[in-house]
């Protein structure tokens, strides 16, 4: 079974930040930047679990709920993985979507 403990702790230390974050700073960009990685995670999630059908667009709800659609996004994500190239792939979008976040 695949260890996907640093996809988890990635999510949720950038989840960690955006709450931490001040609303400024979400209103500058890290809010939009954690949506688009939310659906870019909810994205590969749908196309491992269901490769012929359309993925479906995660909602924008809010800036404030920007941490925890990151959260479920890459917990989800995380269950699907099916090996290290996939997962390191998955570390590195988290921790350059944070880097733009700026948080």
């Amino acid at each position: 079974m695949l260890d996907t403990t640093p996809l988890t702790r990635a999510v949720d230390h950038f989840a960690d930040r955006l709450r931490a974050a001040p609303q400024s700073r979400l209103q500058r960009g890290a809010a939009a930047e954690a949506l688009g990685l939310a659906r870019e995670l909810a994205r590969r999630a749908q196309l491992l679990e269901e490769p012929s059908a359309e993925p479906r667009e995660m909602p924008d709800a809010g800036m404030f709920a920007a941490a925890d659609q990151i959260t479920v996004a890459g917990h989800d994500l995380a269950l699907v993985l099916r090996d290290e190239e996939e997962l390191a792939e998955a570390v590195a979008i988290v921790e350059e979507a944070q880097k733009r976040a700026g948080v």
